[in-house]
């Protein structure tokens, strides 16, 4: 018989990419979870995942299984609800989000939502996200959308640009526009939240600027506010502007990111968070829509 650990193992298993760093997840030995994937497969009597030294991979079989997997969670979670006082499927909202949303935007987010939902906010890469939003392990995403992504159950926020950032004081305050290899004798800040830090590298190595670094921080405030302490230049997204700071264009470096936020449709579709948050969308875009204008529309 399945049981509910094995299908736990699998997803986190998919999610994961690896038994390693899956068994990390879900708390449990690697030796566990690989013999929970082997019991799983030898009563659907077929093997789910091809296995190899770095990675793991679904077969045609794993694949069909998928989604069979994610509904038995789904069910699995209804079931641990039911009958609860509190009615908390219906009234929990697990919001995943992205490290480089403003911390004012979110706070204006939050506000809204929680007026029909008790929140709990989880942080992690856009990529995690979305593997925890694919197999409900939160229910709202707040994450850069993909190109053409749309859908009844994705929202839209706003688009902005990402920009150069350097001190009110720097010698290059006041310049419209620079070339990247002017850059080349300038001291850097990593963010490493920036969603665009890989492709971000990659723009200035083929114009040869390979610069040193004073700071790679996962804290943006702490990124710009060195910024503006002087002791080096940063790319980020211009609603992510503080005090001291202004935006310095650089020659072909275009880099742009919609926000928007993703439900999973089994979770929007209950009957208790539906009209919650056909409500709160309403107010949800009226605040982005304000945000554009005042702090992206402004700072471009």
């Amino acid at each position: 018989m399945i049981k509910r650990a094995h299908v736990r193992q699998f997803l986190a298993a998919v999610d994961a990419g690896s038994f390693t760093q899956a068994a990390a997840r879900i708390r449990v030995t690697q030796p566990a979870l690989s013999s929970g994937i082997a019991e799983l497969e030898k009563l659907v009597g077929t093997p789910l995942f091809i296995r190899n030294r770095r990675q793991i991979r679904l077969t045609e079989a794993g694949g069909r299984f998928l989604p069979i997997a994610r509904d038995l969670e789904r069910g699995f979670r209804a079931a641990d609800d039911f009958g609860r006082e509190d009615n908390r499927q219906a009234t929990e909202l697990k919001l995943g989000v992205i490290r480089s949303v403003s911390g004012e935007f979110l706070q204006a987010i939050v506000t809204a939502l929680r007026t029909s939902f008790a929140i709990e906010l989880i942080e992690n890469s856009e990529s995690e996200l979305r593997a925890a939003l694919g197999s409900g392990r939160i229910n709202l995403a707040l994450v850069p959308l993909r190109s053409g992504e749309r859908g009844d159950q994705v929202m839209p926020l706003y688009e902005e640009p990402l920009a150069m950032f350097i001190a009110t004081d720097h010698p290059l305050a006041g310049r419209i526009e620079v070339g990247p290899e002017e850059l080349a004798a300038e001291t850097m800040i990593a963010r490493r939240s920036c969603e665009f830090l890989d492709a971000t590298s990659r723009f200035f190595t083929r114009h040869g600027v390979r610069p040193r670094f004073a700071l790679r921080s996962e804290s943006d405030e702490r990124c710009l506010r060195m910024v503006a302490a002087g002791i080096g230049i940063t790319t980020a997204p211009v609603s992510l502007a503080i005090d001291g700071i202004v935006p310095l264009k650089v020659a072909g470096y275009d880099f742009r990111r919609e926000l928007g936020l993703i439900a999973d449709p089994a979770w929007a579709a209950l009957p208790d968070v539906a009209p919650r948050l056909a409500h709160a969308r309403d107010t949800v875009t009226a605040i982005a829509a304000e945000w554009r204008r005042t702090r992206v529309d402004a700072a471009a």
